[in-house]
């Protein structure tokens, strides 16, 4: 197919020996569409116009263009700059480019074949001891605060029992301790491998025996009441229950009693100076041979006996008395109970001779004993009609050995003392009969 001429062709011909060569550029070349379009525009004017009006409006629009790159010099010099000079290291950074890729293409082997390797160290289905540890460090780290409060609980149940020293106040923080006990030991249950939960649990452990120390204790105190010791009690069978089987006192109603009884003990032994008193009143009354003198005597012992007396009734009144309320049943079933324990033991073939005695009997039976004895020592000694004809002396008197008044020649006060509480006791009965009927 033919190329076809333009009108400006011919024209384009005529202009090229005017050109510069030298100083021509590529863009005036004929294929240029701007120049063939100018061409065209030269070739519809008439002469006229050639030689006047096209010399101006080419120097307006020289100078049009000239003031725009002027402005566009002022407005863009620095970006123009900087492309200019990011131009001339661009065939720089290029090489360095090509040169990285070619490194990048040659390592792939390398690091497909690392790839290969960790994948196959570290796989979820094969065993790795660096994979286990950091699966447990992650697992750390996603339970920290759980972690951080069982290892609190410790210490909050060391402040819990050693909070307030207040009766009430402290049994209300031992059933809080006892409640974080009882969360310390599940979780043991629950975690049987975990070496954190066996050291808190060791350490809930020696908290629970300095607060079963400390409730020991509070049997004790000398401001023991029936609802602190029913608290008490409370808190030592949710701490060992195991103290509470077997009978329905359990060992429990023999700390009890224990405790009570070694507070009656100390009560007691705060009477020693009056006790030395009656001592040496005692070695001198063994010294002397006058009866008158005998029987005018034994202030110091009457005073020691008034004050046991005193202390040894209330304190051993209050002792059953809490004890009957904290431990045994209500007298209703108390009765029934009794029966069948009577049953058991009649119909039993394997049974011992005598049934065994309860722990209460056990204790007042001992109480006894230690009544008897110190009055037994000291009583003697009181040798005034007006004393020994006391309420307290003369009931004293009524329940102990009939030597005690044979020995100073008087058999008839001691006949005289059991009958006059012969009778009171059959009026007592029929005061009793009376207001149960």
């Amino acid at each position: 197919m033919a190329t076809v001429r333009s009108i400006a062709d011919p024209l384009y011909e005529l202009l090229v020996p005017y050109f510069d060569s030298s100083s021509v550029p590529k863009s005036l070349s004929s294929n240029n569409p701007l120049v063939g379009s100018y061409l065209n525009h030269l070739t519809g004017l008439s002469l006229s116009s050639l030689t006047s009006v096209e010399p101006q409006s080419l120097s307006q629009s020289k100078s049009s263009v000239f003031l725009s790159l002027q402005d566009l010099s002022k407005r863009s010099h620095n970006s123009i700059i900087s492309s200019c000079t990011h131009l001339s290291n661009l065939g720089t950074e290029l090489s360095l480019i090509v040169e990285s890729t070619t490194a990048l293409r040659e390592s792939l082997p390398q690091l497909d074949e690392a790839a290969i390797q960790f994948s196959e160290n570290y796989n979820t289905r094969s065993e790795n001891v660096d994979l286990e540890r950091r699966r447990t460090a992650l697992l750390l780290y996603r339970n920290v605060d759980r972690i951080s409060s069982i290892l609190e609980l410790p210490s909050l149940l060391n402040s819990a029992i050693q909070s307030s020293n207040q009766a009430a106040a402290s049994t209300l923080n031992y059933a809080s301790a006892l409640d974080l006990n009882a969360h310390i030991r599940r979780l043991n249950s629950l975690f049987p491998k975990s070496g954190i939960i066996k050291s808190v649990e060791k350490q809930s452990g020696e908290a629970m025996r300095t607060m079963t120390s400390n409730l020991i204790l509070s049997l004790k105190s000398n401001s023991l009441k029936l609802a602190g010791a029913m608290r008490f009690i409370s808190c030592l069978r949710r701490l060992s229950p195991e103290l509470d089987s077997g009978s329905k006192e359990g060992a429990l109603g023999s700390l009890f009693l224990t405790c009570r009884l070694a507070y009656l003990q100390n009560m007691l032994e705060a009477l020693e100076p009056l006790r030395e008193l009656a001592d040496q009143e005692k070695n001198f009354l063994d010294k002397e041979t006058s009866t008158k003198n005998k029987w005018e005597s034994g202030q110091q012992t009457e005073r020691y006996l008034k004050r046991y007396i005193e202390i040894f009734r209330e304190q051993s009144f209050a002792i059953i008395s809490m004890y009957r309320s904290i431990f045994l049943l209500p007298s209703n079933i108390e009765t029934e109970t009794r029966k069948e324990l009577r049953n058991k033991i009649e119909t039993a073939s394997d049974s011992s001779l005598q049934p065994k005695s309860s722990v209460l009997a056990t204790f007042s039976l001992h109480l006894v004993y230690i009544f008897s004895e110190t009055l037994g020592l000291y009583l003697p000694n009181v040798r005034e009609k007006s004393s020994r004809d006391r309420s307290d002396f003369s009931m004293i008197l009524s329940i102990l050995d009939q030597k005690i008044s044979g020995d100073d020649g008087n058999d008839d006060e001691w006949a005289e003392i059991i009958k006059k509480h012969r009778m009171l006791a059959g009026r007592l009965e029929s005061m009793v009969g009376s207001r149960e009927s």
